[in-house]
């Protein structure tokens, strides 16, 4: 959409900083969403294995983060960037922590699927899920698309959806609460499944950080602490 604003350098290597700074923040998305996507198929599916597995490989993204952190201190360091292209810096810092959170919580949720594993019945029996992990996962995926495409308007569009991620997790955990209620031998299992939507909830908010951040990198406007109404004012698309 706007990516001309940040390749017009006299150096092709500062250009080619930037764009690889880029490109690794989405290589790491991408890496962050496939943990995410098994670890809430093995709640699903009550697979401890597939669980495990997840949440061993959190390293990986620990790994990026700080690989990309560093490449993105050089850049400050030694090519002093201004306006749009320190913007973009400044994003790309925050959002690698916000993605490394996420693996963080993915990784959560795993741990927590092998331990539902073992003591499920029914292996439909957190249905009560899936409609929250679908807005989550879709949360995340265009976050990260507004960030490659560096669109504004699709950010504003995943910030908007965070509301309702908020009010399905109250749903969920008003329900775990009432069957905990109805029979006490339930309650470890359903503080499990209370956890697993918090973590849900908790990368929403993250998702709704990366998209913040878009539109900071894009207008140069901070809207963390506005409204959805008044950031679309601000940034012409009210």
């Amino acid at each position: 959409m706007e990516t001309e604003r940040f390749s017009h350098h006299i150096s092709r290597r500062f250009n080619e900083e930037l764009e690889h700074v880029r490109s690794e923040v989405l290589r790491m998305g991408g890496l962050v969403e496939q943990h995410l996507d098994v670890a809430i198929q093995a709640i699903i599916a009550g697979d401890s294995e597939m669980a495990l597995q997840i949440a061993s490989e959190d390293y990986k993204i620990n790994r990026m983060e700080v690989a990309i952190d560093e490449e993105c201190t050089k850049i400050i360091a030694t090519r002093g960037p201004t306006a749009a292209d320190l913007r973009l810096v400044i994003a790309v810092i925050k959002t690698i922590t916000d993605l490394e959170r996420i693996g963080d919580e993915a990784r959560k949720i795993a741990t927590l699927a092998a331990r539902l594993a073992a003591v499920a019945q029914d292996r439909g029996e957190h249905r009560e899920l899936e409609l929250l992990t679908g807005h989550v996962q879709e949360m995340v995926h265009d976050a990260l698309d507004a960030f490659s495409r560096l669109d504004a308007r699709d950010a504003l569009a995943v910030v908007e959806q965070d509301k309702l991620v908020d009010e399905q997790y109250d749903m969920i955990s008003r329900q775990c609460i009432t069957r905990m209620m109805e029979d006490p031998h339930t309650i470890r299992r359903f503080l499990d499944v209370t956890w697993v939507a918090r973590a849900l909830e908790r990368i929403g908010d993250h998702a709704t950080n990366i998209s913040e951040y878009v539109v900071y990198l894009v207008h140069g406007k901070d809207i963390r602490h506005v409204g959805i109404d008044a950031a679309r004012q601000e940034i012409g698309l009210g």
